[in-house]
């Protein structure tokens, strides 16, 4: 069985996946390049596989899914020795259900909205009017508040070492692929949040964030710097 995931190594989302890949050491992967900034996630055969055109994709042999989460627990529950990343205990598996729905709902949603800016030329059609993007230059305030409520979150549910609790989980995966890369747009000050700073060096030095993250986050830093430059 042979599993192929379409992906961009830039991609915060991505990386999750490739350091979930990483823990489980699952070797026998095909790797396909969708680069979203051509335009590829928009054709007609990558359509057929994700309707909704979102990197990272999994296919193992004729089933399909998409979300960096879902893929991630999938590969978990099929290739996991264990439930270590992901236990099945109630409560802990509900902590870091959170986390993931925290990713989701408020860490990648801030990443997203400069990166759409800034990243891409756009065209799309708002609530009450037609709105364009053309590559800007600067985080705008809006955007600039959000990162900053993030990292506020983040620093106020950090009570331990690890982010859903005292070892290291799903959820420190998830969540600091976002965050790091955020970090490269807003550094985030560690006086102000001490506690995010110190988890953040604490994940970076774990090997399977320097092999699956940091390669595709030094990606992210230069297309950042080359778009704000």
């Amino acid at each position: 069985m042979v599993l192929t995931l379409y992906k961009l190594d830039a991609s915060p989302p991505v990386r999750s996946v490739y350091m979930v890949i990483e823990a489980l050491k699952i070797r026998d992967v095909e790797y396909v390049d969708v680069n979203l900034l051509e335009g590829s996630h928009l054709k007609e055969e990558f359509l057929k596989m994700n309707p909704q055109h979102t990197i990272p994709l999994l296919k193992d042999d004729d089933f399909l899914i998409w979300d960096s989460h879902a893929i991630s627990g999938y590969l978990i529950s099929v290739y996991g020795a264990d439930d270590s990343l992901y236990p099945n205990e109630p409560k802990k598996r509900a902590l870091i259900d959170q986390r993931l729905h925290f990713d989701s709902g408020i860490l990648f949603p801030a990443l997203r909205g400069v990166a759409v800016i800034i990243f891409f030329n756009l065209l799309c059609l708002g609530q009450d009017e037609l709105i364009i993007f053309r590559g800007e230059k600067e985080i705008r305030p809006e955007n600039l508040a959000k990162i900053k409520s993030a990292y506020d979150f983040t620093e106020k549910i950090l009570s331990s070492d690890w982010i859903a609790g005292d070892e290291f989980s799903l959820a420190d995966i998830c969540c600091v692929t976002s965050i790091s890369t955020l970090n490269e747009m807003v550094p985030i000050d560690g006086s102000l949040y001490p506690k995010l700073a110190s988890w953040l060096d604490r994940s970076s030095q774990l090997p399977i964030y320097k092999k699956a993250n940091e390669p595709g986050l030094l990606q992210f830093r230069e297309i950042f710097k080359n778009k704000t430059s």
